[in-house]
């Protein structure tokens, strides 16, 4: 008896079951939908009584390939699709072919510098050095669109660093940014699921002007924290100007609705350097991360 007969896997590996049963002989039997292997049939998978299965498997594939990847937390960037890059900004108001579409473009030109931002801040964290066992902090993670979000994983390009995309199913056809890495760019169904892995590596979070999505997923962080659910981490709010036109953040404290405490869940800032510097600010006296 050796040690390695008592270590050696006993069953076949479920990739060589598989592989077998595609060889299956072609009678009546094994054509059948009943005879496929379960993890091997995407009608049984998609069933409306498998969504918890489902749940389970858009959980934890994001979950294990970023353990693999030695990923423990990251520096997660919110923003509108369609705030233009500043090259492009022009172009878009020229294009315009009547006084809405040049209003609403020269509008989004104004936002165009938090492109530059945002690319500028996700180099800032993209540099944050691994620690002595290869595990990664503050890795950029953007939705894996356009805009705002394509700007965070440019900026880790920039840098030659690695950066996560959380892609989602939308009827409308679109794709990741070319700037995501694609071992790290994720797809996902289920919109609850991909904001569940935003937030649970998020050490730091970028927020910048942004429709209904940057909304949803902003006011639903406010409220983890709020509620004790998450951890406080710095919620950097760019574009003052933008927001407080949107919302007044002071009325809801004056109505009671919230605490005025609760404004203090977010830090106001402008530019790249004093996001990294309220994070810097936020995190000096806490031990270094570990893995």
């Amino acid at each position: 008896m050796t040690r390695k007969e008592i270590e050696e896997r006993k069953f076949r590996p479920a990739r060589e079951e598989a592989r077998d049963a595609d060889k299956a002989v072609g009678t009546p039997q094994t054509q059948s939908a009943a005879y496929r292997l379960a993890f091997q049939d995407p009608d049984f998978l998609l069933r409306e009584d498998l969504r918890p299965i489902r749940f389970q498997l858009e959980l934890l594939k994001p979950e294990l390939l970023l353990n693999e990847a030695k990923i423990e937390s990251t520096f997660v960037f919110y923003g509108s699709a369609r705030i233009p890059a500043p090259d492009e900004a022009q172009a878009r108001i020229d294009a315009a072919t009547d006084e809405g579409q040049r209003r609403v473009a020269t509008n989004l030109a104004k936002k165009a510098r938090y492109y530059d931002e945002a690319r500028k801040l996700a180099r800032m964290a993209a540099q944050y050095p691994p620690n002595e066992a290869g595990c990664r902090h503050f890795v950029v993670c953007s939705g894996g669109g356009p805009s705002i979000m394509e700007a965070a994983n440019r900026g880790a390009a920039d840098v030659g660093a690695e950066s996560l995309g959380l892609n989602i199913v939308l009827p409308h056809e679109q794709a990741p940014n070319r700037f995501v890495t694609p071992e790290l760019s994720f797809q996902f169904h289920y919109f609850a699921l991909r904001k569940m892995h935003f937030l649970l590596r998020a050490r730091a979070l970028a927020v910048f002007p942004g429709g209904f999505g940057t909304f949803d997923e902003f006011f639903e962080l406010l409220t983890l924290v709020q509620t004790g659910k998450m951890k406080p981490i710095p919620i950097l709010l760019f574009g003052r100007e933008f927001w407080t036109r949107i919302i007044d953040f002071d009325a809801l404290a004056d109505e009671g609705v919230i605490s005025p405490a609760d404004l203090n869940l977010i830090t106001w800032v402008e530019t790249a350097d004093e996001a990294w510097q309220a994070v810097h600010e936020f995190y000096q006296d806490l031990p270094a991360p570990g893995c």
